[in-house]
């Protein structure tokens, strides 16, 4: 199974009426889930949400890509 980069965030029962509302929810979420934590303590939820996330997909091959593609939009200073 190939990794999905399109947008495909939805909530089953939920009509949405814009393309980028379950979006906006989900960015609500998790700007909510880190609120009043420490810097140290949103680095901690971060990592739990990673491999909470990755159980969940549980295909090694999607979880790789994922890592290829994410550390690629990380700006480095060497």
């Amino acid at each position: 199974m190939p990794l999905n980069t399109e947008p495909h965030f939805f909530e089953p029962g939920v009509r949405y009426f814009r393309d980028y509302t379950p979006g906006d929810d989900f960015y609500e979420a998790l700007i909510e889930a880190h609120r009043d934590l420490t810097d140290a303590q949103s680095q901690e939820l971060n990592a739990r949400l990673v491999l909470l996330l990755s159980n969940h997909i549980g295909d090694i091959s999607v979880l790789r890509e994922a890592f290829d593609i994410a550390r690629r939009g990380v700006v480095t200073t060497e």
